[in-house]
Protein backbone atom coordinates (compact mmCIF):
# COMPACT_ATOMS: atom_id res chain seq x y z
CA UNK A 1 0.00 0.00 0.00
CA UNK A 2 1.43 3.42 -0.97
CA UNK A 3 2.32 6.10 1.59
CA UNK A 4 -0.29 8.39 0.01
CA UNK A 5 -3.03 5.78 0.40
CA UNK A 6 -2.00 5.07 3.98
CA UNK A 7 -2.11 8.79 4.78
CA UNK A 8 -5.56 9.14 3.24
CA UNK A 9 -6.82 6.10 5.17
CA UNK A 10 -5.44 7.56 8.42
CA UNK A 11 -7.22 10.86 7.85
CA UNK A 12 -10.48 9.04 7.06
CA UNK A 13 -10.30 6.90 10.19
CA UNK A 14 -9.45 9.82 12.46
CA UNK A 15 -11.95 12.30 11.08
CA UNK A 16 -14.82 10.14 9.83
CA UNK A 17 -18.05 10.82 11.78
CA UNK A 18 -18.99 8.23 14.42
CA UNK A 19 -21.45 5.49 13.60
CA UNK A 20 -24.89 6.94 13.10
CA UNK A 21 -23.62 10.51 12.73
CA UNK A 22 -25.07 12.53 9.87
CA UNK A 23 -23.81 15.48 7.91
CA UNK A 24 -25.33 18.83 8.95
CA UNK A 25 -28.78 19.33 7.47
CA UNK A 26 -29.20 22.06 4.87
CA UNK A 27 -29.45 25.42 6.60
CA UNK A 28 -27.85 24.21 9.83
CA UNK A 29 -24.51 25.41 11.14
CA UNK A 30 -21.59 22.99 10.78
CA UNK A 31 -19.17 23.10 13.72
CA UNK A 32 -15.80 24.77 13.38
CA UNK A 33 -13.04 22.17 13.35
CA UNK A 34 -10.15 23.46 15.46
CA UNK A 35 -6.68 21.89 15.52
CA UNK A 36 -5.13 23.02 18.81
CA UNK A 37 -1.73 22.47 20.41
CA UNK A 38 -1.81 20.25 23.49
CA UNK A 39 -0.94 23.11 25.86
CA UNK A 40 -4.34 24.63 25.05
CA UNK A 41 -6.33 21.63 26.32
CA UNK A 42 -6.80 23.13 29.81
CA UNK A 43 -7.47 26.59 28.35
CA UNK A 44 -9.80 26.44 25.36
CA UNK A 45 -12.97 24.64 26.57
CA UNK A 46 -14.42 27.49 28.68
CA UNK A 47 -13.37 30.06 26.07
CA UNK A 48 -15.13 28.15 23.29
CA UNK A 49 -18.23 27.84 25.47
CA UNK A 50 -18.22 31.63 25.82
CA UNK A 51 -17.71 31.94 22.06
CA UNK A 52 -20.71 29.72 21.37
CA UNK A 53 -22.91 31.70 23.76
CA UNK A 54 -21.82 34.96 22.11
CA UNK A 55 -22.07 33.85 18.47
CA UNK A 56 -24.05 30.61 18.29
CA UNK A 57 -21.04 28.97 16.61
CA UNK A 58 -20.02 25.56 17.98
CA UNK A 59 -16.37 24.49 17.77
CA UNK A 60 -14.97 20.96 17.97
CA UNK A 61 -11.31 20.66 18.98
CA UNK A 62 -8.57 18.10 18.37
CA UNK A 63 -5.59 18.47 20.75
CA UNK A 64 -2.22 17.09 19.67
CA UNK A 65 1.42 18.07 19.37
CA UNK A 66 1.81 20.92 16.88
CA UNK A 67 3.86 18.73 14.52
CA UNK A 68 1.19 16.02 14.54
CA UNK A 69 -1.55 18.50 13.67
CA UNK A 70 0.61 19.99 10.92
CA UNK A 71 1.06 16.55 9.38
CA UNK A 72 -2.68 15.89 9.57
CA UNK A 73 -3.45 19.15 7.76
CA UNK A 74 -0.83 18.31 5.14
CA UNK A 75 -2.63 14.99 4.65
CA UNK A 76 -6.00 16.68 4.12
CA UNK A 77 -7.58 16.64 7.58
CA UNK A 78 -10.71 18.83 7.43
CA UNK A 79 -9.74 21.49 9.96
CA UNK A 80 -10.82 25.11 9.66
CA UNK A 81 -8.23 26.72 11.94
CA UNK A 82 -4.90 25.70 13.48
CA UNK A 83 -3.79 27.08 16.86
CA UNK A 84 -0.16 26.05 17.17
CA UNK A 85 2.21 26.32 20.14
CA UNK A 86 4.77 28.03 17.91
CA UNK A 87 5.11 29.93 14.64
CA UNK A 88 7.25 27.52 12.65
CA UNK A 89 4.65 24.78 12.08
CA UNK A 90 1.84 27.10 10.92
CA UNK A 91 4.33 29.04 8.79
CA UNK A 92 5.23 25.77 7.08
CA UNK A 93 1.58 25.40 6.12
CA UNK A 94 1.49 28.97 4.78
CA UNK A 95 4.63 28.36 2.74
CA UNK A 96 3.08 25.20 1.29
CA UNK A 97 -0.12 27.01 0.34
CA UNK A 98 -2.21 25.04 2.84
CA UNK A 99 -3.02 27.89 5.22
CA UNK A 100 -3.55 31.65 5.33
CA UNK A 101 -1.94 34.10 7.71
CA UNK A 102 -5.15 34.67 9.68
CA UNK A 103 -5.19 38.41 9.18
CA UNK A 104 -1.62 38.98 10.33
CA UNK A 105 -0.05 42.24 9.11
CA UNK A 106 2.61 40.12 7.39
CA UNK A 107 0.91 37.72 4.99
CA UNK A 108 3.76 35.21 5.35
CA UNK A 109 3.64 35.09 9.17
CA UNK A 110 1.02 33.43 11.40
CA UNK A 111 -0.98 35.60 13.77
CA UNK A 112 0.44 35.44 17.31
CA UNK A 113 -2.43 34.95 19.76
CA UNK A 114 -0.43 34.26 22.97
CA UNK A 115 2.99 33.43 24.37
CA UNK A 116 3.82 30.34 26.38
CA UNK A 117 5.81 29.87 29.59
CA UNK A 118 8.01 26.90 30.48
CA UNK A 119 8.05 25.69 34.09
CA UNK A 120 9.66 22.91 36.12
CA UNK A 121 6.99 20.94 37.98
CA UNK A 122 7.28 18.23 40.66
CA UNK A 123 4.85 16.43 42.94
CA UNK A 124 4.40 17.58 46.54
CA UNK A 125 5.23 14.07 47.77
CA UNK A 126 8.48 13.92 45.78
CA UNK A 127 11.61 12.87 47.64
CA UNK A 128 13.42 15.68 45.82
CA UNK A 129 13.87 19.31 46.80
CA UNK A 130 11.23 21.79 45.59
CA UNK A 131 11.38 22.78 41.91
CA UNK A 132 14.25 25.15 41.09
CA UNK A 133 17.29 25.33 38.83
CA UNK A 134 19.18 23.55 41.60
CA UNK A 135 16.79 20.60 41.25
CA UNK A 136 17.86 20.25 37.60
CA UNK A 137 21.47 20.08 38.81
CA UNK A 138 20.73 17.50 41.50
CA UNK A 139 22.14 13.96 41.03
CA UNK A 140 18.98 12.75 42.79
CA UNK A 141 16.93 13.72 39.74
CA UNK A 142 16.76 10.43 37.85
CA UNK A 143 13.87 11.01 35.38
CA UNK A 144 12.90 14.33 33.81
CA UNK A 145 9.82 14.48 31.58
CA UNK A 146 9.81 16.71 28.50
CA UNK A 147 7.73 16.84 25.35
CA UNK A 148 9.27 15.51 22.14
CA UNK A 149 11.46 18.40 20.90
CA UNK A 150 10.97 17.31 17.29
CA UNK A 151 7.19 17.53 17.56
CA UNK A 152 6.30 19.92 20.37
CA UNK A 153 7.49 23.53 20.75
CA UNK A 154 7.60 23.22 24.54
CA UNK A 155 9.94 20.27 24.09
CA UNK A 156 12.25 22.42 21.98
CA UNK A 157 12.10 25.11 24.65
CA UNK A 158 12.99 22.55 27.33
CA UNK A 159 16.04 21.35 25.40
CA UNK A 160 17.11 24.95 24.75
CA UNK A 161 16.86 25.76 28.47
CA UNK A 162 18.90 22.69 29.43
CA UNK A 163 21.55 23.62 26.86
CA UNK A 164 21.66 27.19 28.21
CA UNK A 165 22.28 25.76 31.66
CA UNK A 166 24.97 23.39 30.28
CA UNK A 167 22.91 20.49 31.61
CA UNK A 168 21.63 18.85 28.44
CA UNK A 169 24.42 16.30 28.03
CA UNK A 170 24.18 15.37 31.71
CA UNK A 171 20.41 15.00 31.72
CA UNK A 172 19.90 13.53 28.25
CA UNK A 173 20.10 9.90 29.50
CA UNK A 174 17.50 10.73 32.16
CA UNK A 175 14.93 12.33 29.86
CA UNK A 176 11.49 10.74 29.61
CA UNK A 177 10.11 11.96 26.29
CA UNK A 178 6.37 12.41 25.79
CA UNK A 179 4.48 12.87 22.54
CA UNK A 180 3.19 16.29 23.59
CA UNK A 181 3.22 18.67 26.55
CA UNK A 182 -0.02 17.33 28.04
CA UNK A 183 1.45 13.82 28.11
CA UNK A 184 4.68 15.14 29.67
CA UNK A 185 2.59 16.62 32.49
CA UNK A 186 0.78 13.29 32.86
CA UNK A 187 4.09 11.42 33.09
CA UNK A 188 5.33 13.46 36.03
CA UNK A 189 1.93 13.69 37.77
CA UNK A 190 1.64 9.88 37.64
CA UNK A 191 5.17 9.54 39.10
CA UNK A 192 6.58 8.06 35.90
CA UNK A 193 9.10 10.90 36.12
CA UNK A 194 10.58 12.75 39.10
CA UNK A 195 9.98 16.19 37.61
CA UNK A 196 8.92 17.69 34.31
CA UNK A 197 9.60 20.69 32.12
CA UNK A 198 6.02 21.47 31.14
CA UNK A 199 3.79 24.40 30.19
CA UNK A 200 2.45 26.82 32.76
CA UNK A 201 -1.01 26.06 31.36
CA UNK A 202 -0.60 22.46 32.55
CA UNK A 203 0.89 23.44 35.91
CA UNK A 204 -2.08 25.72 36.68
CA UNK A 205 -4.74 23.06 36.12
CA UNK A 206 -6.66 22.15 39.29
CA UNK A 207 -5.17 18.65 39.40
CA UNK A 208 -1.53 19.68 39.08
CA UNK A 209 -2.03 22.69 41.35
CA UNK A 210 -3.24 20.29 44.04
CA UNK A 211 -0.64 17.60 43.40
CA UNK A 212 2.54 19.66 43.12
CA UNK A 213 4.34 22.94 42.64
CA UNK A 214 6.31 24.67 39.92
CA UNK A 215 9.23 26.98 39.23
CA UNK A 216 9.12 29.37 36.27
CA UNK A 217 12.13 28.79 34.02
CA UNK A 218 13.81 32.16 33.33
CA UNK A 219 12.72 33.36 29.90
CA UNK A 220 16.25 34.23 28.84
CA UNK A 221 17.14 30.52 28.88
CA UNK A 222 14.98 29.59 25.87
CA UNK A 223 13.60 31.28 22.74
CA UNK A 224 10.15 32.88 23.13
CA UNK A 225 7.28 30.44 22.73
CA UNK A 226 5.22 32.49 20.26
CA UNK A 227 1.91 30.69 19.68
CA UNK A 228 0.53 31.26 16.19
CA UNK A 229 -2.80 30.82 14.41
CA UNK A 230 -3.55 30.18 10.75
CA UNK A 231 -6.70 29.59 8.73
CA UNK A 232 -6.68 26.30 6.83
CA UNK A 233 -6.99 27.28 3.16
CA UNK A 234 -9.77 24.87 2.21
CA UNK A 235 -12.13 25.91 5.02
CA UNK A 236 -15.70 26.66 3.99
CA UNK A 237 -16.29 28.71 7.14
CA UNK A 238 -13.82 31.55 6.74
CA UNK A 239 -16.15 34.21 8.18
CA UNK A 240 -16.75 32.15 11.33
CA UNK A 241 -13.03 31.45 11.70
CA UNK A 242 -12.36 35.19 11.65
CA UNK A 243 -14.99 35.64 14.36
CA UNK A 244 -13.14 33.09 16.50
CA UNK A 245 -9.80 34.80 15.91
CA UNK A 246 -11.26 38.19 16.82
CA UNK A 247 -12.74 36.61 19.94
CA UNK A 248 -9.34 35.14 20.96
CA UNK A 249 -7.75 38.58 20.64
CA UNK A 250 -10.50 40.41 22.53
CA UNK A 251 -9.43 41.97 25.87
CA UNK A 252 -11.73 39.73 27.91
CA UNK A 253 -10.40 36.51 26.36
CA UNK A 254 -6.79 37.67 26.48
CA UNK A 255 -7.30 38.20 30.22
CA UNK A 256 -8.66 34.65 30.46
CA UNK A 257 -5.57 33.34 28.67
CA UNK A 258 -3.38 35.16 31.22
CA UNK A 259 -5.20 33.49 34.12
CA UNK A 260 -4.63 30.12 32.45
CA UNK A 261 -0.87 30.51 32.03
CA UNK A 262 -0.44 32.20 28.64
CA UNK A 263 1.02 35.67 28.20
CA UNK A 264 -1.45 37.90 26.31
CA UNK A 265 -0.42 39.66 23.12
CA UNK A 266 -3.11 42.34 23.45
Amino acid sequence: MSKQLLAALFVFLVFAPPDGAQAPLPGTQAPLRVAAAADLEPVLPPILEQFQRATGIHAEVTYQASATLTAQIENGAPFDIFLSADLSFPKRLIDDGLADAAGSADSSTPMTYARGTLVLWARNDSHLQPPSLDLLRSPALKRLAIANPDRAPYGRAAVAALRSLNLYNTLKPRLVTAENIAQAAQFVDSANADAGLISLTSALTPRLSADGGYFVIPRDLYPPIEQGAVIVSNTKQRADVHKLLDFLLSPVVQAELAKSGLTPVK
